[in-house]
């Protein structure tokens, strides 16, 4: 039996839906559902009337729910007393970061905060985002920085969660620029004449993104992929190679574009994605990492100081 299951199985009970909770959890439907099923072969019994709409536990299912509260809570709390042991990892504040904020956002913006914050002890932990989301969710770091855009939102529980925005990035289409320094392809190309595509894999967060927001377009996009990979910065050294069009965060290629490596492929709208950070609310059961919460309350002041400077002006 895993600890997951039992988190799945209190999320469950307390939305009383599955595709609400493997949203909150960060699965898909038929995974959580499988994982729910996992547990109650684990039990000997069904935990879940899936006669009743919104679901209903059993009674079996009623005295594992409170069961597991307590349980959880207990893992928790143990789990915080055996950190506090290690003394070397107890003042080192543990970042989940994208992969493509871990190379452009991350190095920069923790320079920044040096006046405020002091010297910071971290350690950057760069995943895709579904698994750095999943490592926050999970309690295996302190703090998680993730894009955001309406089209693609991060399900956290705002109830679990609390969430600063850091700042804004933007999402834009380049390209090649040929000999007279044009750019090789524009957008939107033709239905005779699609444009070479340098997309993300599925499942990609930024790819997910691009894709809802070129299907809310107001132009059609008529694109050729013949490349696709999860990382942005494997996009650029194809566009910078001359294999087609891809969608690139500024940060990623600002250097590229000052120097005319890369050119705009043209312009969409709506590209602007939001740079934020997230954290679980303390809670009183469980003592915080003293360095991840007195960073916190240096950032928060940080985040209103310079939201105070946008708004005076």
């Amino acid at each position: 039996m895993e600890t997951k299951w039992l988190e799945d199985f209190v999320s469950l009970a307390e939305t009383r839906s599955f595709s609400r909770s493997a949203v909150l959890r960060h699965v898909t439907q038929p995974a959580f559902s499988r994982r729910i099923q996992a547990l109650e072969a684990w039990a000997g019994t069904d935990l879940v009337d899936r006669s009743s709409y919104p679901t209903r536990l059993t009674p079996a299912g009623q005295t594992l729910y409170e069961q597991s509260l307590d349980l959880l809570h207990g893992l928790q709390t143990t789990r915080a007393m055996l950190r506090a042991h290690n003394t070397a990892a107890g003042d080192v504040i543990e970042f989940a970061v994208p992969h493509t904020l871990a190379f452009t956002f991350f190095p920069a913006w923790l320079s920044g905060l040096r006046k405020v914050c002091g010297p910071i002890k971290s350690r950057l932990i760069a995943l895709n985002v579904h698994d750095a989301v999943l490592r926050l969710v999970e309690g295996n770091c302190d703090l998680l920085i993730a894009y955001h855009h309406s089209a693609q939102p991060i399900q956290l529980d705002a109830a679990r969660y609390e969430m600063m925005r850091l700042g804004q990035e933007q999402l834009s289409p380049y390209v090649k620029p040929n000999a007279s320094g044009q750019p090789m392809h524009r957008l939107p190309g033709t239905p005779a004449h699609p444009l070479p595509y340098l997309g993300y894999a599925p499942g990609a967060y930024l790819g997910r993104t691009v894709d809802s927001i070129l299907k809310q377009a107001g132009t059609a996009m008529h694109l050729d992929r013949v490349y696709e990979t999860d990382m942005a910065e494997g996009l650029k050294a194809m566009a910078l190679e001359g294999h087609g069009i891809a969608f690139l965060p500024l940060s990623a290629v600002r250097k590229e574009v000052q120097s005319g490596k890369l050119v705009s492929a043209g312009e969409v709208r709506d590209m602007a994605l939001e740079i934020r950070i997230y954290r679980e609310r303390p809670q009183a059961h469980v003592k915080a990492k003293r360095p991840a919460q007195v960073f916190w309350d240096n950032l928060s002041d940080v985040v209103v100081a310079a939201s105070g400077a946008g708004t005076s002006g």
